[in-house]
Protein backbone atom coordinates (compact mmCIF):
# COMPACT_ATOMS: atom_id res chain seq x y z
CA UNK A 1 0.00 0.00 0.00
CA UNK A 2 1.23 3.62 -0.51
CA UNK A 3 2.64 5.66 2.06
CA UNK A 4 2.18 8.31 3.83
CA UNK A 5 -1.43 6.94 4.47
CA UNK A 6 -3.91 7.74 6.77
CA UNK A 7 -6.45 4.71 8.22
CA UNK A 8 -9.78 5.60 8.74
CA UNK A 9 -11.79 3.15 10.91
CA UNK A 10 -15.65 4.46 9.83
CA UNK A 11 -16.61 1.43 12.50
CA UNK A 12 -15.20 3.09 15.42
CA UNK A 13 -16.30 6.66 14.54
CA UNK A 14 -19.86 5.00 14.48
CA UNK A 15 -19.33 3.40 18.05
CA UNK A 16 -17.49 6.88 19.33
CA UNK A 17 -20.65 9.02 18.12
CA UNK A 18 -23.60 6.15 19.41
CA UNK A 19 -22.02 5.89 22.57
CA UNK A 20 -22.05 9.77 23.32
CA UNK A 21 -25.09 10.52 21.91
CA UNK A 22 -26.71 7.79 24.35
CA UNK A 23 -25.11 8.97 27.07
CA UNK A 24 -26.01 12.39 26.74
CA UNK A 25 -29.42 11.92 25.80
CA UNK A 26 -29.60 11.00 29.54
CA UNK A 27 -29.71 14.72 30.17
CA UNK A 28 -31.46 15.93 27.66
CA UNK A 29 -28.69 16.99 25.06
CA UNK A 30 -28.36 16.28 21.52
CA UNK A 31 -25.21 15.86 19.79
CA UNK A 32 -24.44 18.05 16.35
CA UNK A 33 -21.36 16.39 15.15
CA UNK A 34 -18.11 19.03 13.90
CA UNK A 35 -16.10 17.96 11.40
CA UNK A 36 -13.92 20.85 10.50
CA UNK A 37 -10.96 18.70 11.88
CA UNK A 38 -11.74 16.28 9.12
CA UNK A 39 -12.31 19.35 6.27
CA UNK A 40 -15.87 17.68 5.82
CA UNK A 41 -14.95 14.30 4.52
CA UNK A 42 -18.00 13.02 3.53
CA UNK A 43 -17.43 9.65 4.61
CA UNK A 44 -16.76 10.76 8.02
CA UNK A 45 -19.39 12.71 8.39
CA UNK A 46 -21.95 9.98 7.56
CA UNK A 47 -20.13 7.88 10.29
CA UNK A 48 -20.83 10.05 12.45
CA UNK A 49 -24.76 10.57 11.44
CA UNK A 50 -25.02 7.03 11.47
CA UNK A 51 -24.05 7.17 14.70
CA UNK A 52 -27.03 9.18 15.81
CA UNK A 53 -25.98 12.78 15.58
CA UNK A 54 -28.93 15.20 14.53
CA UNK A 55 -26.70 17.71 12.17
CA UNK A 56 -23.00 18.22 11.17
CA UNK A 57 -21.48 21.86 12.15
CA UNK A 58 -18.66 23.48 10.14
CA UNK A 59 -16.02 26.22 10.43
CA UNK A 60 -14.98 26.37 6.81
CA UNK A 61 -17.67 26.99 3.91
CA UNK A 62 -15.39 24.84 1.50
CA UNK A 63 -15.89 22.07 3.81
CA UNK A 64 -19.88 22.21 3.94
CA UNK A 65 -20.08 22.69 0.13
CA UNK A 66 -17.88 19.39 0.03
CA UNK A 67 -20.44 18.22 2.37
CA UNK A 68 -23.64 19.12 0.32
CA UNK A 69 -21.74 18.02 -3.11
CA UNK A 70 -21.56 14.61 -1.40
CA UNK A 71 -25.30 14.24 -1.29
CA UNK A 72 -25.71 15.00 2.53
CA UNK A 73 -28.60 17.00 3.19
CA UNK A 74 -28.99 16.90 7.32
CA UNK A 75 -28.78 20.21 8.47
CA UNK A 76 -25.28 22.02 8.94
CA UNK A 77 -24.59 24.53 10.84
CA UNK A 78 -21.70 27.57 10.31
CA UNK A 79 -20.08 27.77 13.69
CA UNK A 80 -17.44 30.32 12.60
CA UNK A 81 -18.64 33.52 12.31
CA UNK A 82 -19.76 34.17 8.46
CA UNK A 83 -17.84 36.60 6.48
CA UNK A 84 -19.52 39.19 4.87
CA UNK A 85 -17.98 37.93 1.22
CA UNK A 86 -19.38 34.73 1.87
CA UNK A 87 -23.62 35.59 3.00
CA UNK A 88 -24.99 34.24 0.20
CA UNK A 89 -22.86 31.06 0.23
CA UNK A 90 -23.60 30.61 3.60
CA UNK A 91 -27.37 30.83 3.16
CA UNK A 92 -27.44 28.80 0.75
CA UNK A 93 -25.14 25.83 2.08
CA UNK A 94 -26.01 25.99 5.65
CA UNK A 95 -29.41 26.03 7.77
CA UNK A 96 -27.86 27.99 10.34
CA UNK A 97 -25.16 29.71 11.26
CA UNK A 98 -23.39 31.28 15.06
CA UNK A 99 -23.07 34.79 14.67
CA UNK A 100 -21.58 37.78 16.78
CA UNK A 101 -21.90 40.87 14.48
CA UNK A 102 -25.33 42.70 13.45
CA UNK A 103 -23.58 43.76 10.50
CA UNK A 104 -23.19 39.87 9.27
CA UNK A 105 -26.45 39.28 10.60
CA UNK A 106 -28.30 41.74 8.57
CA UNK A 107 -26.50 40.91 5.28
CA UNK A 108 -27.62 37.33 5.89
CA UNK A 109 -31.03 38.08 6.23
CA UNK A 110 -30.90 40.30 2.79
CA UNK A 111 -28.90 37.25 1.01
CA UNK A 112 -31.79 34.63 2.64
CA UNK A 113 -34.66 37.74 0.84
CA UNK A 114 -32.62 37.50 -2.25
CA UNK A 115 -32.91 33.44 -2.18
CA UNK A 116 -36.92 33.00 -0.56
CA UNK A 117 -35.60 31.48 2.79
CA UNK A 118 -35.08 32.03 6.80
CA UNK A 119 -31.76 31.59 8.11
CA UNK A 120 -31.53 30.50 11.06
CA UNK A 121 -29.49 32.63 13.84
CA UNK A 122 -27.55 31.41 16.96
CA UNK A 123 -26.15 33.69 18.89
CA UNK A 124 -22.79 33.16 20.49
CA UNK A 125 -21.95 34.62 23.98
CA UNK A 126 -18.59 35.76 25.58
CA UNK A 127 -18.25 33.09 28.74
CA UNK A 128 -14.74 33.45 29.32
CA UNK A 129 -12.82 31.78 26.45
CA UNK A 130 -11.62 34.83 25.20
CA UNK A 131 -12.46 34.09 21.75
CA UNK A 132 -15.20 35.13 19.82
CA UNK A 133 -18.81 36.01 21.69
CA UNK A 134 -21.18 39.14 22.44
CA UNK A 135 -20.87 40.38 25.80
CA UNK A 136 -23.77 38.96 27.99
CA UNK A 137 -25.26 42.78 28.81
CA UNK A 138 -25.44 43.18 25.02
CA UNK A 139 -27.13 39.90 24.57
CA UNK A 140 -30.67 40.79 25.01
CA UNK A 141 -30.42 44.08 22.52
CA UNK A 142 -29.01 42.33 20.02
CA UNK A 143 -31.47 39.33 20.59
CA UNK A 144 -34.40 41.77 19.80
CA UNK A 145 -33.04 42.69 16.68
CA UNK A 146 -32.72 39.38 15.35
CA UNK A 147 -36.80 38.44 16.32
CA UNK A 148 -37.35 41.55 14.03
CA UNK A 149 -35.41 40.94 11.40
CA UNK A 150 -37.32 39.48 8.30
CA UNK A 151 -35.34 36.97 6.08
CA UNK A 152 -33.79 35.53 9.11
CA UNK A 153 -34.85 33.86 12.90
CA UNK A 154 -33.19 33.20 16.09
CA UNK A 155 -33.39 29.80 16.78
CA UNK A 156 -30.72 29.63 19.61
CA UNK A 157 -27.93 30.99 21.92
CA UNK A 158 -24.57 29.04 22.39
CA UNK A 159 -21.01 29.40 24.12
CA UNK A 160 -17.12 28.50 23.30
CA UNK A 161 -15.03 26.55 25.66
CA UNK A 162 -11.29 25.65 26.11
CA UNK A 163 -10.29 26.81 23.00
CA UNK A 164 -8.21 29.81 23.54
CA UNK A 165 -8.08 29.32 27.53
CA UNK A 166 -8.05 25.76 28.06
CA UNK A 167 -10.40 26.50 31.04
CA UNK A 168 -13.51 23.65 31.06
CA UNK A 169 -16.61 25.19 31.98
CA UNK A 170 -18.24 25.11 35.20
CA UNK A 171 -21.47 24.39 37.00
CA UNK A 172 -21.66 27.80 37.23
CA UNK A 173 -21.14 28.91 34.13
CA UNK A 174 -23.51 26.64 32.57
CA UNK A 175 -26.86 28.15 34.79
CA UNK A 176 -25.64 31.25 33.80
CA UNK A 177 -26.30 30.20 29.86
CA UNK A 178 -29.56 28.56 30.90
CA UNK A 179 -30.52 31.90 32.48
CA UNK A 180 -29.75 34.20 29.44
CA UNK A 181 -31.46 31.52 27.47
CA UNK A 182 -34.61 32.77 29.61
CA UNK A 183 -34.25 36.20 29.54
CA UNK A 184 -33.96 36.10 25.45
CA UNK A 185 -37.18 34.37 25.33
CA UNK A 186 -38.78 36.92 28.02
CA UNK A 187 -38.24 39.81 25.77
CA UNK A 188 -38.26 37.71 22.07
CA UNK A 189 -40.82 35.20 22.61
CA UNK A 190 -40.17 31.05 23.60
CA UNK A 191 -38.05 30.90 20.00
CA UNK A 192 -34.93 29.54 21.18
CA UNK A 193 -34.75 25.67 19.68
CA UNK A 194 -30.97 25.37 20.42
CA UNK A 195 -29.09 26.38 23.47
CA UNK A 196 -25.47 24.90 22.93
CA UNK A 197 -23.39 24.43 25.30
CA UNK A 198 -19.84 24.11 24.18
CA UNK A 199 -18.16 21.50 22.42
CA UNK A 200 -16.37 18.31 23.81
CA UNK A 201 -14.98 20.50 26.93
CA UNK A 202 -18.53 19.78 28.20
CA UNK A 203 -18.47 16.57 28.39
CA UNK A 204 -17.42 15.92 32.04
CA UNK A 205 -20.10 18.37 33.34
CA UNK A 206 -22.54 17.14 30.69
CA UNK A 207 -22.42 13.53 31.92
CA UNK A 208 -22.07 14.88 35.77
CA UNK A 209 -24.52 14.55 38.39
CA UNK A 210 -26.20 17.88 38.48
CA UNK A 211 -29.00 18.88 36.27
CA UNK A 212 -28.19 20.32 32.76
CA UNK A 213 -31.01 23.01 32.44
CA UNK A 214 -31.54 24.81 29.43
CA UNK A 215 -28.93 23.00 27.63
CA UNK A 216 -29.83 20.97 25.05
CA UNK A 217 -26.99 20.79 22.36
CA UNK A 218 -23.36 20.06 22.03
CA UNK A 219 -21.13 20.66 19.20
CA UNK A 220 -18.63 17.37 19.42
CA UNK A 221 -15.84 17.15 17.59
CA UNK A 222 -12.82 15.72 19.00
CA UNK A 223 -14.39 13.05 21.68
CA UNK A 224 -15.97 11.54 18.67
CA UNK A 225 -13.13 11.29 16.71
CA UNK A 226 -10.08 10.98 18.84
CA UNK A 227 -11.96 9.72 22.24
CA UNK A 228 -10.38 11.85 24.34
CA UNK A 229 -11.28 14.63 26.85
CA UNK A 230 -9.70 17.63 25.48
CA UNK A 231 -8.91 19.68 28.34
CA UNK A 232 -6.80 16.53 30.18
CA UNK A 233 -5.68 14.58 26.82
CA UNK A 234 -6.85 11.22 28.63
CA UNK A 235 -9.24 8.83 26.92
CA UNK A 236 -12.60 8.58 27.28
CA UNK A 237 -14.08 5.47 28.87
CA UNK A 238 -15.83 3.00 26.30
CA UNK A 239 -14.81 4.86 22.85
CA UNK A 240 -11.75 4.08 20.57
CA UNK A 241 -8.91 6.10 20.43
CA UNK A 242 -7.63 4.55 17.85
CA UNK A 243 -10.35 5.43 14.37
CA UNK A 244 -7.40 7.18 12.93
CA UNK A 245 -3.88 6.00 12.55
CA UNK A 246 -1.07 7.77 10.56
CA UNK A 247 0.93 5.53 8.54
CA UNK A 248 4.81 6.47 7.75
CA UNK A 249 7.79 4.29 5.54
CA UNK A 250 11.16 3.72 7.02
CA UNK A 251 13.95 5.54 4.37
CA UNK A 252 16.77 5.78 6.51
CA UNK A 253 18.07 3.44 9.50
CA UNK A 254 21.66 4.22 11.60
CA UNK A 255 22.08 2.51 14.67
CA UNK A 256 25.30 4.53 15.06
CA UNK A 257 25.08 7.26 18.35
CA UNK A 258 24.35 11.13 16.69
CA UNK A 259 26.11 14.13 18.17
CA UNK A 260 25.20 17.59 17.38
CA UNK A 261 27.33 19.54 15.08
CA UNK A 262 28.79 22.92 15.41
CA UNK A 263 27.63 25.61 12.97
CA UNK A 264 24.73 27.69 11.52
CA UNK A 265 21.13 26.48 11.35
CA UNK A 266 17.86 27.49 10.60
CA UNK A 267 16.29 26.80 13.48
CA UNK A 268 12.36 27.41 11.72
CA UNK A 269 13.21 23.99 9.49
CA UNK A 270 14.95 21.82 12.02
CA UNK A 271 14.92 21.12 15.71
CA UNK A 272 17.28 18.32 15.92
CA UNK A 273 17.91 16.50 19.50
CA UNK A 274 21.01 14.08 20.27
CA UNK A 275 20.47 10.52 20.32
CA UNK A 276 21.30 8.52 23.73
CA UNK A 277 24.63 6.83 23.06
CA UNK A 278 23.37 3.49 23.51
CA UNK A 279 24.42 0.44 21.05
CA UNK A 280 20.99 -0.59 20.90
CA UNK A 281 19.62 2.25 20.08
CA UNK A 282 18.66 3.17 16.29
CA UNK A 283 18.47 6.67 14.50
CA UNK A 284 15.44 6.05 12.40
CA UNK A 285 14.16 8.62 9.40
CA UNK A 286 10.64 8.38 8.12
CA UNK A 287 9.03 10.24 5.02
CA UNK A 288 6.57 12.43 6.46
CA UNK A 289 7.36 15.56 8.00
CA UNK A 290 5.82 19.06 8.83
CA UNK A 291 4.51 19.68 5.46
CA UNK A 292 2.40 16.59 6.43
CA UNK A 293 1.87 16.78 9.79
CA UNK A 294 2.17 18.31 13.04
CA UNK A 295 4.77 16.19 13.57
CA UNK A 296 5.94 17.03 17.28
CA UNK A 297 2.36 15.81 17.90
CA UNK A 298 2.41 12.76 16.93
CA UNK A 299 1.56 9.84 19.56
CA UNK A 300 5.01 7.61 19.70
CA UNK A 301 5.02 3.79 18.92
CA UNK A 302 6.13 1.99 22.26
CA UNK A 303 10.15 1.84 22.51
CA UNK A 304 10.05 4.98 20.44
CA UNK A 305 11.03 8.62 20.92
CA UNK A 306 10.47 11.67 18.96
CA UNK A 307 13.68 13.34 18.16
CA UNK A 308 12.79 15.74 15.62
CA UNK A 309 11.44 16.59 12.22
CA UNK A 310 12.11 19.03 9.15
CA UNK A 311 9.43 19.78 6.28
CA UNK A 312 9.73 16.51 5.19
CA UNK A 313 11.64 13.87 7.11
CA UNK A 314 10.67 12.63 10.32
CA UNK A 315 13.55 11.41 12.82
CA UNK A 316 12.83 8.80 15.58
CA UNK A 317 14.81 6.95 18.13
CA UNK A 318 13.70 3.33 18.72
CA UNK A 319 15.18 -0.40 20.06
CA UNK A 320 13.06 -2.40 17.76
CA UNK A 321 15.48 -3.96 15.38
CA UNK A 322 12.40 -4.79 12.87
CA UNK A 323 12.42 -1.51 11.83
CA UNK A 324 14.31 -1.45 8.36
CA UNK A 325 14.53 0.59 5.12
CA UNK A 326 10.80 -0.23 3.80
CA UNK A 327 9.23 -0.98 6.72
CA UNK A 328 6.01 0.93 8.09
CA UNK A 329 5.37 2.72 11.25
CA UNK A 330 2.03 3.73 12.78
CA UNK A 331 1.04 6.73 14.47
CA UNK A 332 -1.49 7.91 16.82
CA UNK A 333 -2.98 11.58 16.83
CA UNK A 334 -3.90 13.87 18.54
CA UNK A 335 -6.27 16.67 17.39
CA UNK A 336 -3.72 19.08 16.28
CA UNK A 337 -1.46 16.47 14.09
CA UNK A 338 -4.67 14.74 12.89
CA UNK A 339 -5.93 18.21 11.50
CA UNK A 340 -2.95 18.83 9.51
CA UNK A 341 -3.12 15.41 8.03
CA UNK A 342 -6.60 16.20 6.60
CA UNK A 343 -5.09 19.13 4.38
CA UNK A 344 -1.96 17.39 3.37
CA UNK A 345 -2.01 16.71 -0.34
CA UNK A 346 0.51 13.56 -0.24
CA UNK A 347 -1.18 11.58 2.68
CA UNK A 348 -3.84 8.89 1.01
CA UNK A 349 -6.96 8.39 3.04
CA UNK A 350 -8.11 4.21 3.80
CA UNK A 351 -11.36 3.66 4.83
CA UNK A 352 -12.12 0.83 6.51
CA UNK A 353 -15.68 -0.95 7.65
CA UNK A 354 -17.67 1.50 5.77
CA UNK A 355 -21.07 -0.30 6.32
CA UNK A 356 -23.01 0.18 9.06
CA UNK A 357 -23.89 -2.56 11.09
CA UNK A 358 -27.38 -3.32 12.06
CA UNK A 359 -29.34 -1.61 14.69
CA UNK A 360 -30.25 -3.48 17.72
CA UNK A 361 -33.13 -2.20 19.09
CA UNK A 362 -33.02 -2.42 23.37
CA UNK A 363 -36.43 -3.11 24.30
CA UNK A 364 -35.18 -3.97 27.87
CA UNK A 365 -35.01 0.38 28.58
CA UNK A 366 -32.09 2.57 28.24
CA UNK A 367 -28.80 0.88 28.84
CA UNK A 368 -26.18 2.34 31.09
CA UNK A 369 -23.13 3.92 30.33
CA UNK A 370 -20.10 4.32 31.50
CA UNK A 371 -18.90 7.98 33.13
CA UNK A 372 -16.36 10.21 32.09
CA UNK A 373 -12.34 8.88 33.19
Amino acid sequence: MNSPRLEVDLRKLRHNTRTLVQRLAVGGIRVTAVTKAVCGHPAIARAMLDGGALGLAESRLSNAKRLRKAGIDCPITMIRTPMLSQVDDVVKTCAASFNTETAVISALAAAALRQNKVHGILLMVKMGDLREGIRPDDLGDIARKVADMPGVALTGIGANFACMQSIAPTAAKMRALSAMANDVEARCGPSLRTVSGGNSANLHWALGPHATGRINDLRIGEAILLGVDPITGEPIAGLHQDAFTLVAEVIETDAKPMRLLTGKVDHTLVRIWPVPEASDVTRIILALGNQDTDAASLLMPSGCSHIGATSDHLVIGTKDPALCVGAEMRFGMTYSALMRVMVAPDIQIELYNDRPEPTVRNTDGPAKHLALV
